[in-house]
This record gives C-alpha cells, structure tokens and sequence, in this order.
C-alpha cells in the first residue's frame, strides 16, 4: 500500500507510474477523496468539541439548580448530527483505503519502461544451451513415454491441470526440494520454515494478494485460504511486529506446495506441467532495512540463480519492465531456464523487492538508531518452482533412447540414480 502523504506531496510521480505501467492516472480522485475524508473527520472533531463544551455547561447549571432544558435539546440535535458525520467519515475512510490498496507499487527509477514483456531487459546470462545429435523432445512425451508422468490419472482424479508423477519421477520432485533446501539453509543463511498450506484472509491482504488475485485462489468453505506461494505464510510471520533494527535481515525459506486457480489462463500451456493448479515450490523471503533492501535483493538473485548454476542447467536473467512487473513489486528480476523441447526460455524464478508496500499493509515495522520505528522492506523470490526445474532437467538431460540422466548435484539425493529410464507400463 502506498502512503497518502507521499501521494499528496507527489501526485505527478504516482501518475507517471500509473503511466508507465500501462495504467490509468488516479493522483486527481485519491486526493479528493483524502481532502473529502480529512474535512469530514475536521467536522466530526469540531462536533465532539461542541457536545463536550454543552456538557460541561449543563452539568454547571444543574449544580446551579438551573433549567437546561435548552441546553439538553441542543445537544440531542448534536449527537444525531454527530452520528451522521462519523458514518460519513468512515465511509470515506473505508474508501479511500480501498482506493489506496488497489493503487500498485512505484517501480524504482531503474526498472525499463515499457509496455509488456517484450520491453523486459536481459542482464545476465549462464551457461551454453545444449546440443542434441537427435530432436530433443518436450517433458510431457519424455514423461509419458518413460511411464512416470500420468495426465489422464490426474484429469480422473482431480480435473484439468492436475498431474500424477510415479516412481523416479516423484523422487526426483522431492530430492529437487531438499537439494534446494539445504543449499538455501547451509550457504546462503535462510531459516527454514515448515508453514500452513491454509491462511485467513488478513494474510492474503497483507501479503497482496487481496483483492486483486481473488479469482486466481482458491478458498475454503469457513475462509480459509490455500496459499498461492510461501510467501504468503513467511511474510506474515512479521505482521503487526515491531522488529529490532539488529535483528534484520531475516531470511526465510520454505519447501510447500501452491495452488492457483490459473484464471484468465484458459487455452495457455494446457499439454504438461507448466501451468498447474498445484504445484511445489521453494519459496524466499527476507526482512531487512530500505538502507539493504537492494543488496539483499542482489543477494536473492544470486541465491536462486546458483541452484541452476549447481545444475549446470543454461538460463538467463532478465529485469522486467513496467508494463510486465507484478503490482506490489519496486523491481522485478525473472530467471528464465532455457528449455530444449520447447526451443526457449520459461521463467522459473522470479525475485522482487517490494519496498514497504507489504509492510504497510501488514504494519510491520523496525526500530532504528534514533529508536523510531520504520516500515521495514520486504522480498521474495522462487528458490527455485520446483516443477519446472524438473521439467528443465528432463529436456536438458534426455538421451536419445528417452532416458533422463541425473545432474550429479541430484543423485546424493536419489539413492545414486544416475539414469532414469522408461518403465514397462502393466496391462
């Protein structure tokens, strides 16, 4: 959430955001709706001040033993006036809080300008992408065909986008997991954390996922939700906290499965496992200072950037432009894995700083030198999606029997597997 007094003081730098984000300009009917708000709560305080004063005046005269009977109709009129001004003050507050959350963060002067992703910069790269002496194979016929990777299974079950992996192949989602996990929690510092998979709606808000990502969640019955990332959960574990300036940064990770009801995706990536309604992740956040928040997203970057290095896996890195960067985010950088079958790259990370836009909705702040308190900022990034860097290993290490061998990262991790190899299928 941005903050109204930087929006009074700057309302031509919200509206050039709002511009360059392929949004319309909004800084006019925010601040009438704050100047609107800060009158009527003016109102409301001038009212409580005169049935204060009328008080006072007729408990005098009652100890006087004089009539107040006057007074008393005066200020019955008063309070059935006050009651209205305070209706009419929180209905503009409620208003402009909402005006206020569905406002998007103010990308940071660094972020390119453009419209969609096709204005996203390249600043990084890794890596040789593979040759093959033979057509390499997308993973849902290398899956398929290796006997491990059942989409009918999945569809019977539980509907479109839902995936059923066998044998190696569900080996290797949990060994992707714990391989990550201990190169997060052993060379890069984060804590891990185990977190609920269900959430109340003041965690979605905080977060920001609400209300904007409603329809792309899924919600129980007694409004619960499942969470759409780790982030969510880890995030919140500081709201409403008042943290300690020494204690920061803190560095979380979790190892979770998401679930996203991929609205608005209809026709997109229906073959395979790049758009499923639950998949897994490895999920980073940190906690720090503004003074930090750019070295620690650096920091992110490369934490989620060494997995695929690890891998041996080709990817680039790329800055995503105005028009293509999530709402809450300041700066977005997305790790995009070269993928063989497909002949191209697919984001499998992305890493944001979002300044103190989730702080403010979560009202977690630091207490700094000079002992007052700040909101602190807040970042996040895949470390890496899980499901996808199995897909990356599938097509980048495919032989041309169909076999898929195993990074040597991974086989520590998968009793020594070196090779998967297809499995007969029983009648």
């Amino acid at each position: 959430m941005l903050d109204i007094k930087w929006i009074r003081e700057n309302p031509e730098a919200l509206d050039k955001a709002l511009k360059n984000r392929g949004l319309k300009i909004a800084s006019h009917q925010v601040i009438t709706l704050d100047e609107a708000r800060r009158k009527a709560v003016q109102s409301v305080q001038e009212l409580q001040n005169q049935r204060n004063l009328l008080a006072k005046q007729i408990g005098e005269l009652k100890q006087k033993g004089e009539n107040t009977d006057d007074l008393t109709l005066k200020a019955s009129l008063l309070r059935e006036d006050l009651t209205q001004r305070e209706e009419e003050a929180n209905n503009l507050e409620e208003k402009l809080k909402y005006a206020l959350v569905l406002l998007p963060n103010i990308p940071n002067p660094d972020v390119p300008v453009g419209s969609s992703e096709k204005d996203n910069v390249e600043v990084h790269r890794w890596g040789e992408k593979p040759s093959f002496s033979f057509e390499p194979k997308q993973h849902f016929d290398l899956g398929e065909n290796l006997g491990l990777m059942d989409f009918e299974a999945g569809t019977k079950i539980s509907g479109a986008r839902f995936t059923i992996l066998k044998g190696e192949l569900a080996l290797l989602e949990r060994a992707l997991g714990s391989f990550m996990l201990d190169v997060h929690t052993h060379e890069f510092g984060y804590m891990e954390i185990s977190p609920p998979y269900l959430v109340r709606t003041q965690a979605m808000y905080g977060a920001g996922q609400l209300p904007k990502f409603a329809d792309d969640a899924f919600v129980t019955t007694n409004e619960y939700w499942l969470i759409p990332t780790a982030e969510v959960p880890l995030t919140n574990l500081v709201a409403e906290d008042i943290l300690e300036a020494e204690n920061l940064p803190l560095r979380f990770v979790a190892y979770t499965p998401c679930f996203r009801s991929e609205a608005g995706s209809a026709g997109k990536d229906t073959r395979g496992m790049i758009r499923q309604h639950q998949f897994h992740k490895v999920e980073l956040v940190s906690i720090t200072t503004p003074e930090s928040s750019e070295a620690e997203h650096q920091r992110m970057l490369g934490a989620a950037q060494s997995i695929l290095e690890k891998l041996q896996i080709h990817y680039r890195t790329v800055i995503l432009s105005t028009g293509d960067i999530g709402a809450c985010s300041q700066k977005t950088f997305d790790i995009e894995v070269w993928l063989p079958g497909q002949n191209t790259y697919r984001e499998i990370s992305s890493c944001s700083n979002f300044g103190e836009y989730q702080a403010r909705r979560m009202n977690t702040r630091y207490r700094d030198d000079g002992k007052r308190t700040r909101f602190v900022h807040t970042l996040n990034g895949s470390g890496l999606a899980v499901g996808r860097t199995l897909i990356a290993i599938l097509e980048n290490y495919q032989q041309e029997d169909g076999s898929v061998s195993i990074p040597d990262v991974l086989r520590p991790y998968m009793r020594g597997i070196p090779l998967i190899k297809a499995h007969k299928v029983s009648s």
